[in-house]
């Protein structure tokens, strides 16, 4: 088992990048040590960076990322679907492990597992940038908070920073899925730098 799957506290971290680039992210444990990587997965046609590029609703196209070991060792998909809806994260061999389900857009999200029942929710407050994962009796098993870091990082950049903490015992898939929500929201809701 992958250190990724054991850590009650990691760093989410995604690297100022050109609005050309692929998104990706570093997840690290509490000290900086890093746990995985996510890559985007696929091959962007040119209409998509220009959406990427040019203001508009980018963060409705469709997005997957493959998040692995640092040496390469596949670990889980985050698939965002086009649209807002629907997020699933899948094993490498192609398993659903759940999915996050609009509720609310921007506000509240629903976690399902493999077989599509309802094991957990997600909050967010109004800034879109602090998490709170329940279960379905309203247990709090993590909170997911976005870092702020300036205006011209959040408009210009791709720069975000995510600390998120499990509160274990935490039964799976519910914390597989709370160990990915940082990834999944990031590309539900911060990914395009549109202001809405």
């Amino acid at each position: 088992m992958s250190d990724f799957f054991s850590a009650s506290v990691l760093r989410v971290e995604q690297p100022r990048r050109g609005p050309f680039a692929r998104s990706k992210y570093k997840v690290m444990d509490g000290e900086g040590t890093l746990l995985a990587l996510a890559d985007e997965t696929g091959e962007r046609s040119t209409v998509d960076t220009l959406r990427s590029v040019f203001p508009g609703k980018s963060e409705l196209d469709a997005r997957a990322v493959l998040l692995t070991t640092p040496d390469g060792q596949p670990l889980l998909i985050v698939d965002k679907q086009r649209g807002r809806m629907l997020t699933e994260v899948r094993r490498p061999e192609g398993e659903l492990v759940g999915s996050f389900r609009t509720e609310r857009i921007g506000r509240r999200y629903k976690i399902h597992d493999g077989e599509g029942a309802k094991i957990g929710e997600i909050a967010v407050d109004l800034g879109r940038t602090d998490f709170v994962v329940t279960d379905t009796e309203g247990k709090r098993v993590a909170h997911v908070r976005k870092k702020w870091a300036g205006l011209a990082t959040h408009l210009l950049t791709t720069a975000d920073k995510y600390a998120v903490e499990i509160h274990d015992p935490v039964p799976e898939p519910l914390r597989t899925m709370a160990l990915t929500t940082a990834i999944a929201m990031d590309m539900t809701l911060h990914e395009s730098k549109d202001i809405t």
